[in-house]
């Protein structure tokens, strides 16, 4: 048999013999590839369904919730759950996001594993109140530049859904002058 050799710790925590502590393969395959920026961010990476073998694909549709652990029902039950959220799945869980219409799975955070992460549902974030460009974006692991973009865009389809309804002030300044 032979040895399987690991150059890096995160190479040897891939390599692992333990089943709970093996990732899933593709996910493996992600994070042995995960460098860097300059500025010291690590880019999210998605995995296409295409990308994925046919075990995986299998595996998945074996999979079944467990029976033992209740999920949350509301935002009542869900502050009083443990932090870092075990639920990964919930739309609001930080670590990964589902695309409804092609079934990619992007990972926000391919370089940590989710207790590692010091936020892990954007519920508690907004519950926090406001907080500043440079905060959502090292939250969410995009730029602040990519923040503002959402912002915008999001307080234009405000804006719109306003304008049909009838006038309503707004105390922020119009994105659309400059």
């Amino acid at each position: 048999m032979a040895e399987e050799r690991a150059d890096s710790p995160r190479e040897a925590k891939v390599l692992s013999d333990e089943p709970n502590e093996r990732p899933q393969s593709e996910v493996a395959k992600i994070r042995l590839k995960v460098q860097p920026s300059r500025d010291g961010r690590v880019r999210s990476k998605t995995i296409a369904p295409k990308r994925l073998t046919r075990e995986e694909k299998r595996e998945a549709l074996t999979l079944q919730y467990p029976e033992d652990v209740e999920r949350p029902r509301s935002r009542g039950d869900c502050l009083t759950m443990e932090r870092p959220c075990p639920f990964v799945s919930c739309e609001h869980h930080l670590y990964l996001d589902v695309n409804p219409r092609s079934g990619a799975i992007k990972l926000n955070f391919p370089h940590l594993e989710v207790w590692e992460m010091p936020e892990t549902c954007a519920l508690d974030v907004a519950d926090r109140g406001g907080i500043t460009l440079e905060e959502v974006g090292a939250i969410l692991n995009l730029t602040r530049e990519r923040i503002r973009q959402v912002e915008v865009r999001g307080l234009c389809r405000i804006r719109e859904q306003s304008d049909d309804e009838g006038p309503v002030q707004s105390s922020f300044p119009s994105p659309l002058k400059s």
